[in-house]
């Protein structure tokens, strides 16, 4: 997709100077870059500043108060609150992190998948300021940044490795390969985990977003109260199940059933123990999967990352079953689990080690595989 709005004259003039600053960089290996990154995919404006996988500043402007009288996010009513934000996390950013405009090596941005609308918020803005300050531009895909969250919180990490990303849009069980390389084993076939959980807060009339909600009310309630449908998926000619593959539809709709019976019923809603009982069914249901996912690839070390990534019945349960087999697990840091551009920056500053740079005729997209991220860089000479 090309951004029609840009002129190709300053565009090839632009290429030459970034050639040029890689080469200078190249030169001077011992300095690690400074990336400052952009992260608008869906409801929260984000802006961070990020060198050797340390956060000099993470700036985050949430939209929830926006969205939660509607149950979820509206896509217009999103971009337009980027628009009315970036500017400020901008100038925060920058504060925090005591850099100036010289110090940064590179400005990156989300640029798929996520919500258009947004997504050309963030971008348009770290293209002009990548144009304005004669800066390399990085476009990073939005789930290779949830993967660099872990990252952050484990500097040492290093593929190969499996990543459980689990968020409001996606569900994967993904095999980092090596850095850049990935392969997506399993994901839902349906509703992501984050959504099947606003979902279900929507059904006992919780507040939103719902996995925050059901977490805190889960403490109070017995997980086994109520047996809900795991959500496996079917292999054809009757070959058993998916490995990997889940299913939360399906849970959302048990749910839903469970409720309006227990209302017909009459009397008090307990509502501690459906949610305790809805949590542990997902953890349960994550664990398995990844796990077996491990077994199968002979891997040792899991990282998780996304909004749910937060959760404490997934975080205590997959922590227990991986002891079992002696793998290691790292959950990114809390504030680094929901969307943030910390993670971006991350991920952006890897690519520009390795000499990738995006060009500014590239443009965002609302799909796209993991396994197509090479398409976002070329490789300087």
């Amino acid at each position: 997709m090309i951004d029609s709005q840009w002129d190709f004259t300053l565009i090839s003039k632009y290429s030459k100077v970034i050639e040029r600053k890689l080469i200078i960089f190249k030169q001077i290996e011992r300095i690690m870059p400074i990336i400052l990154a952009i992260e608008s995919s869906c409801d929260e404006t984000g802006v961070a500043i990020v060198t050797n996988r340390n956060v000099l500043a993470n700036v985050v402007a949430s939209q929830i108060d926006l969205h939660e009288e509607f149950g979820g996010v509206v896509p217009e009513l999103a971009s337009r609150r980027h628009l009315e934000t970036i500017n400020f996390c901008l100038e925060e950013a920058m504060s925090q992190a005591g850099v100036g405009w010289g110090e940064i090596d590179g400005v990156a941005a989300t640029v798929a998948p996520g919500l258009v609308g947004s997504l050309l918020v963030g971008t348009t803005a770290a293209k002009t300021l990548a144009m304005v300050h004669n800066k390399p531009f990085l476009g990073v895909h939005h789930l290779e940044g949830h993967i660099y969250a872990s990252y952050l919180g484990e500097p040492s990490l290093k593929p190969p490795f499996l990543c459980l990303l689990v968020s409001g849009g996606h569900t994967s069980i993904i095999h980092v390969i090596e850095k850049g390389k990935y392969s997506t084993l399993g994901s839902t076939r349906d509703d992501a985990v984050g959504e099947a959980f606003d979902k279900v807060a929507r059904i006992l009339e919780l507040s939103y977003p719902g996995g925050p909600i059901i977490d805190k009310m889960a403490q109070q309630g017995n997980p086994l109260a109520f047996k809900l449908p795991e959500g496996k998926i079917s292999l054809p000619n009757n070959q058993g199940y998916h490995p990997y593959d889940t299913s939360f539809s399906g849970l959302k709709t048990a749910m839903l059933r469970l409720v309006e019976r227990l209302r017909q019923e009459g009397g008090e809603i307990p509502v501690a123990d459906l949610c305790a009982s809805f949590q542990y069914t997902v953890a349960q249901a994550l664990t398995k999967r990844t796990i077996q996912a491990c077994l199968d690839l002979q891997l040792n070390t899991i990282a998780v990352g996304g909004g749910v990534a937060a959760n404490s019945a997934l975080r205590k349960t997959l922590t227990e079953a991986a002891k079992q087999y002696q793998f290691q697990v790292f959950f990114p840091p809390l504030k680094y689990c929901t969307d943030n551009a910390a993670m971006i920056a991350c991920a952006a500053e890897e690519h520009f080690l390795c000499g990738q740079v995006s060009p500014l005729s590239l443009g965002v997209k609302s799909r796209m595989r993991l396994e197509d991220i090479h398409q976002l860089y070329v490789t300087a000479n």
